[in-house]
Formats: structure tokens, C-alpha cells, sequence
């Protein structure tokens, strides 16, 4: 699949070429991290069907989990309504976040504070 392809067109970026991309796991639903892609970067991972990625502080596309393992494979890619944001629903291979954890968003306010920790009892599970 070329990053010339028509649907790349559909995609709104940025002034950096970017469109923010979100990671969800296919079957839980859990939300895992947030990235960035370029073109070439939503192009590699449609065509591999591995979520690819554009690291802005290293100026480089990533795959993720090239070095620890932890592959994203893309089962599903969509593309919010105003067209500014891509959704990757993926099956993850181990922890999502490089920390080790399962997802990015391990950190939530607490009495104006940022508190790291696991989730708040019965965060996550559906109400019987």
C-alpha cells in the first residue's frame, strides 16, 4: 500500500503532518496509549497491519514493540467524524505503556495531584 493512496487524503493533519492516533484493545475495549503518525507511518501500518508510529522527539517512524516485543496487530483502523484523530483497535502483546504497564493512563487526579497507581476499585468492570 503506497502513502500516495487516496484514503491518506480523507485524513486531516496537522501543520507537522501528523493526525493523532489512539490505541484500544480489540476485545476489552481498554484504551492503551496515544501516538502520533504521518502519512507513511498509517501507510506501513494499514499494509502490515502492525500499528507504526512517528516519534516526534526522535523525528523517526517506530513500529511498536520492534525492541521490547509488545506488538500492536491492527485488527481494525478508523478514522474519527471531524477526520483529525485515527483509532487502531489492536490485539497487544504484553504492556502497552514503556513503563510496563498495561496502558499510558496510569495517573489520575486526586485532590488537585497527579497520583501514580492502578485503577480505583472497580474501575473497568461492567456493572452487573
Amino acid at each position: 500500500m503506497s502513502a500516495t493512496a487516496s484514503w491518506l487524503d480523507a485524513v486531516k493533519w496537522d501543520a507537522d503532518g501528523l493526525v493523532v492516533a489512539i490505541a484500544q484493545e480489540v476485545d476489552s475495549g481498554e484504551v492503551l496509549m496515544q501516538a502520533y503518525m504521518n502519512r507513511d507511518a498509517l501507510a506501513a501500518t494499514a499494509a502490515e497491519g502492525y500499528a507504526t508510529y512517528w516519534s516526534r522527539s526522535r523525528s523517526k517512524m517506530w513500529r511498536k514493540g520492534e525492541s521490547s516485543g509488545h506488538l500492536q496487530a491492527v485488527e481494525e483502523i478508523r478514522l474519527d467524524c471531524d477526520n483529525d484523530t485515527v483509532l487502531l483497535r489492536v490485539r497487544q502483546t504484553g504492556p502497552a505503556c514503556h513503563t510496563d504497564r498495561a496502558n499510558c493512563f496510569f495517573q489520575r487526579l486526586e485532590n488537585g495531584e497527579w497520583v501514580t497507581g492502578e485503577p480505583a476499585p472497580g474501575c473497568g468492570e461492567r456493572d452487573q
